[in-house]
C-alpha cells in the first residue's frame, strides 16, 4: 500500500518520467526527418547514362514537369527517392505563340521583347491562368508527389545574369483596367504611355502593390489547388534570391515579388543561389541562406517554411569548376539549410568530377 503522504513524490516521479518519454519521441522525430539531397533538372538522363539514385546518393528528384513521366516516377520511388515536381508558372513563350492577346506590354505601349532567353507573360491573363490551373491538375491526378515547386513565379524580367533585364510591364488594357477599379482611380488618359506615364507619376506605390497581390494570388491559387488534390505535398517555391533593396528594390519594384508573401505561403523556399550567373562569391550562397532564415524567423516564427537552396553545377556563364561546385554544395547544405538541390543533371553528365563530388557529398549524412 502507498502511503497518503507519499503521493506528492510519486505524481511528481510520473510527471518526470512522461516529460522523458515526451523528449525522447520528439528527439526520435527530430532525427527521422531527413535531410534532402536533390538533383534538378531531367535526373532521367542520369539512369540513362547508367547511374542510379540510390548510388549516388540522391534521396530527392525535382523534375521539370516537361520530363516527369511514368518510366522515371516508378523508378524513382523504387530507388528511395521523394519526387518533387517543378511547375512553371509564368513563362510564356510557347503560349503567346497562339494568344498574342497575352503578351506583357510596356510603358511605352509597345510588346515587350524576350529578356535574353526568357520570356514572361501578362499575369492577369484569364485564359493563361485557366490553362495553367488545368496543367496543374492533369499533374497531380496522375502522380502522387511529394510536392510541387512553382518556378518562373515572377513578372517579365530576366534575373539569371550579371547585368539583370529590367522592363516596365504590364500596361495592357486588362491589367490597368483592374488597377484603377481597385484602388478607384479615375485614369482619364487615352493612350497607353500617357496611363503608364499617369500611373507611375501619382500612383507608384499603388501600383507596386498591386503588382505584388496578382503574384500572391496566383501563389494561393496554384497552393489551393495541390492542397485540395494531395495535402500532404509540400508547397516549394523557386525564387530569384536578391536581398530587397538590390537593383533598385527590383525584387519588389519590377518582379512583383515580395519575400514575406512567399514566406507566409510556402512550405519550402528554394531561393536560386546560381551564383556564376549572378556573378556573387561563392560565400553568398551560405549569407543568403542565413539571412532568409532570419527573415522568415520573423515573419512566421512557429511552422516557419524549410529552406532548401539550388545551387550551380551548370557552366554558364564560362566554367564552374569542380573545387566551386563542392564549395557551392558545402555553401548551401549548411545550417540553416535542411536540404539541398544541385543544378543540373546535363551538367553533372557533362563533366563526370561533379558526379564523383555530388555522389561523396551526398553518401556523408550532412
Amino acid at each position: 500500500m502507498i502511503k497518503k503522504q507519499h503521493y506528492p513524490q510519486i505524481i511528481v516521479v510520473a510527471f518526470v518520467l512522461i516529460l522523458g518519454i515526451c523528449a525522447c519521441n520528439s528527439s526520435r522525430n527530430h532525427t527521422e526527418k531527413i535531410f534532402i539531397k536533390g538533383v534538378y533538372g531531367n535526373p532521367g538522363t542520369l539512369l540513362d547514362a547508367g547511374y542510379t539514385f540510390d548510388e549516388l546518393g540522391l534521396n530527392a528528384i525535382v523534375v521539370r514537369s516537361s520530363s516527369l513521366n511514368d518510366e522515371l516516377y516508378n523508378a524513382a520511388l523504387e530507388q528511395g527517392c521523394k519526387v518533387f515536381v517543378e511547375f512553371p508558372v509564368l513563362l510564356g513563350k510557347q503560349y503567346l505563340e497562339n494568344n498574342p492577346h497575352c503578351w506583357p506590354i510596356e510603358a511605352s505601349g509597345e510588346q515587350s521583347p524576350p529578356a535574353d532567353w526568357f520570356m514572361g507573360i501578362c499575369p492577369t491573363c484569364p485564359d493563361f491562368k485557366a490553362d495553367r490551373r488545368q496543367h496543374l491538375q492533369r499533374i497531380l491526378n496522375q502522380f502522387k508527389v511529394d510536392g510541387i515547386f512553382l518556378d518562373y513565379l515572377h513578372w517579365h524580367a530576366q534575373f539569371e545574369t550579371p547585368e539583370p533585364i529590367l522592363p516596365e510591364t504590364c500596361f495592357c488594357e486588362r491589367c490597368t483596367g483592374l488597377f484603377s477599379s481597385k484602388y478607384n482611380i479615375d485614369i482619364a488618359e487615352e493612350n497607353i504611355s500617357d496611363i503608364s506615364n499617369y500611373i507611375l507619376s501619382y500612383h507608384e506605390k499603388e501600383w507596386r502593390d498591386w503588382r505584388r497581390s496578382i503574384l500572391t494570388e496566383w501563389i494561393i491559387d496554384l497552393k489551393q489547388i495541390l492542397k485540395s488534390h494531395q495535402p500532404e505535398s509540400l508547397l516549394g517555391l523557386f525564387y530569384c534570391a536578391w536581398y530587397p533593396d538590390e537593383y533598385d528594390s527590383a525584387l519588389y519594384r519590377i518582379m512583383g515579388i515580395d519575400i514575406h508573401d512567399f514566406a507566409r505561403e510556402a512550405d519550402v523556399l528554394a531561393p536560386m543561389l546560381f551564383h556564376h550567373m549572378k556573378d556573387r562569391p561563392v560565400n553568398w550562397i551560405g549569407e543568403y541562406t542565413t539571412w532568409l532564415d532570419s527573415l522568415t524567423n520573423s515573419i512566421r516564427p512557429e511552422n516557419k517554411p524549410e529552406i532548401w537552396p539550388i545551387v550551380q553545377a551548370h557552366n554558364s556563364p564560362g566554367e564552374v569548376s569542380p573545387t566551386e561546385f563542392r564549395e557551392a554544395m558545402l555553401q548551401g547544405s549548411s545550417f540553416p539549410a535542411s536540404g539541398i538541390m544541385m543544378f543540373s543533371d546535363r551538367a553533372l553528365l557533362q563533366d563526370p568530377r561533379k558526379i564523383d563530388i555530388m555522389r561523396e557529398f551526398y553518401l556523408v549524412e550532412p
